[in-house]
């Protein structure tokens, strides 16, 4: 498996960007696809969530402003950040789920993309 996260940069407050992980050697459509985020000095969070129905959840920092999509042909899922906040600061990683049965899933997770948002 394979992710390759891509379109992190730097920003000034209010500015949008648009992060996309390109997934290689799975059944892209069998996984759950999400975003985590993690700060200097923070555990990783996750930030958004769509599942292989393409059902979304956002954590509650990200709703309203984050949007995350999927493409099962080109095996891709973005997330779109608008009014980026310095608090959105953090290296973002691509995360893949594959649910195998209750309680039992495998992940895979992308290189991680940094994002920085100056005030």
């Amino acid at each position: 498996v394979q992710l390759q996260a891509s379109g992190g940069g730097s920003v000034q407050s209010g500015g949008s960007l648009r992060l996309s992980c390109a997934a290689s050697r799975i059944t892209f459509s069998a996984y759950v696809m999400a975003w985590y985020r993690q700060a200097p000095g923070k555990q990783r969070e996750l930030v958004a969530s769509i599942t292989t129905g393409s059902s979304t959840d956002y954590a509650d920092s990200a709703k309203g402003r984050f949007t995350i999509s999927r493409d099962n042909t080109k095996n891709t899922v973005s997330l779109r950040m608008n009014s980026l906040e310095p608090e959105d600061t953090a290296v973002y990683y691509c995360n893949a789920r594959l649910v195998v049965g209750l309680g039992q899933s495998y992940d895979y997770w992308g290189q991680g993309t940094q994002v920085t948002v100056s005030s």
